[in-house]
């Protein structure tokens, strides 16, 4: 499956939309889109990952490097709508307790 991504820009916020998969293939348009929006200064960018029903290691790469980059750039990032298989994947690696994860979990439990 592919990944297709979708910018909803602010003054001072961004919501990127995303749908599909993220792995080693979509990674790098991923990258391409939320990297440079982490390094506005003062903006909040919202990742929504409500359609996104897969996510491999290359995905949580892709992440701890935008959070790396606002923390340079004083932005912030959110991850929101996480689906329950995806957002596993923060918790078990514990990145759910250094990320701004606003999940409204999606398919299922914690």
């Amino acid at each position: 499956m592919n990944l297709e991504l979708n910018v909803v820009e602010g003054n001072d916020k961004s919501i990127l939309n995303l749908s599909g998969e993220i792995d080693a293939y979509t990674a790098p348009k991923l990258k391409d889109t939320l990297l440079p929006l982490t390094r506005q200064s003062g903006h909040i960018v919202e990742v929504d990952l409500e359609n996104v029903n897969y996510m491999d290691s290359t995905g949580l790469g892709i992440f701890i490097s935008a959070l790396k980059s606002t923390n340079e750039n004083d932005s912030k990032m959110k991850l929101v709508n996480i689906q329950d298989r995806v957002y596993r994947l923060f918790k078990i690696t514990a990145l759910d307790e250094i990320m701004d994860i606003n999940a409204t979990i999606r398919g299922g439990s914690e």
